[in-house]
């Protein structure tokens, strides 16, 4: 996304691209080998003391209170590099964002307030729609409280965090209410972590519970609503993640064909290889427009923002998807090997088009928002 024109966004800009730099780009292939091999602890705990995990949270919850615009700058320049990280700092927005569209403000206090990004974290299915999933956790009233029970698919986080928001549906209800659970709870069981197509470093599990204890979000039955509400404005933040992941396939390429020789000179002087890679700059180039006037058109409350939302995650995700295929392509053989990380942006670039429920069903309910 653009930044030039605004001074805090440009700094802001400078600051994560220059931490995924630094953290994220020396380690990638080994923090991509996850299950298999050690946790990123450290780079975790360093993007929690730089604040990227308050971005958009309201002040009077400890965070920073600034726009999707600032939240979409520190994703996209971090998934230059890995786009795991911004997986978790999406995940644990998500949750934000649906105790604060409920008003949940007590709820959202006490996880804003903590000290340690373990105690801080919030799991969250990032890339279920709970409309769209058959079977979901149940949920029934205990006394003043509720207790949860069931087993709910793909928890991202899950198996890190200190607590989670997660859908269920009350008993005698058709719809589904939003939950608070407190991780360390007895009578939670987590499975070992999903091994994903991409975000290796963004880990889920799969959990079940058994009569735990849990908050109820907002009022009962108004889940969907919430979830749609948060998903209106964690859209163009799923779509920052995907415009970082293009912007860094088509450095990489570009690198890559000014030292790669052949035929005498370099391959980026060859006219096949500058129509893929002047393809992959205006690819890039128009996504990152569209970015724009969408964290824009969000921030100001423009008539009709939700829209423009959706259908730019929706594009600059398969525009991605389609970037990262010719970032592999003008790598040659080595494209397809770890070393270089143009196979990973690949993974990645799928695994971000499912961000928010499958991308198959986006189109036709972005048709029928529209149809009325």
């Amino acid at each position: 996304m653009s930044a030039n024109s605004n001074k805090e966004l440009k700094l802001l800009a400078g600051a994560a691209l220059e931490f995924a730099k630094k953290e994220l780009a020396p380690n990638r292939e080994n923090n991509d080998r996850f299950p298999f091999g050690p946790f990123w602890n450290p780079v975790l705990e360093k993007a929690f003391e730089l604040d990227f995990f308050h971005t958009t949270l309201p002040e009077e919850f400890s965070g920073i209170g600034q726009g999707m615009s600032s939240l979409c700058t520190v994703l996209e320049n971090i998934s230059q590099e890995d786009a795991s990280l911004a997986g978790i700092i999406f995940t644990n927005t998500q949750a934000q964002e649906i105790m604060r569209i409920a008003k949940s403000d007590g709820l959202l206090k006490k996880a804003g307030n903590a000290k340690t990004v373990k105690e801080f974290l919030i799991a969250f299915p990032a890339f279920n729609n709970p409309s769209e999933v058959e079977h979901v956790a149940s949920a029934s009233k205990s006394g003043d409280g509720y207790t949860v029970s069931g087993g709910i698919e793909y928890v991202v986080l899950g198996g890190m965090a200190a607590q989670a928001v997660i859908p269920a549906r009350l008993d005698g209800q058709d719809g589904y209410s939003f939950f608070f659970v407190d991780l360390s709870a007895n009578g939670i069981n987590r499975s070992d972590p999903v091994f994903s197509l991409g975000f290796h470093a963004c880990p889920a599990v799969d959990m079940t519970f058994n009569n735990v204890k849990a908050a109820l979000i907002g009022e009962e039955g108004r889940g969907q609503e919430y979830f749609e509400k948060m998903a209106d404005r964690m859209s163009v933040a799923a779509a920052a993640i995907s415009l970082g992941i293009m912007k860094g396939s088509l450095k990489e390429a570009l690198d890559y064909c000014t030292k790669r020789f052949q035929g005498g000179r370099e391959i980026i002087k060859w006219s096949e290889m500058k129509m893929i890679l002047g393809n992959m700059a205006v690819m890039t180039k128009n996504a990152e427009l569209i970015l724009s006037a969408a964290c824009g058109a969000t921030d100001a409350g423009k008539n009709g923002w939700e829209q423009c939302c959706r259908a730019a995650a929706i594009h600059i995700q398969e525009m991605a998807c389609d970037l990262t295929t010719d970032g592999i392509q003008v790598l040659g053989g080595v494209g397809y090997m770890k070393d270089f990380g143009q196979e990973k942006r690949f993974r990645d670039a799928k695994q971000a088009q499912s961000l928010l429920g499958m991308a198959s069903l986006k189109k036709v309910q972005y048709l029928e928002s529209i149809a009325g």
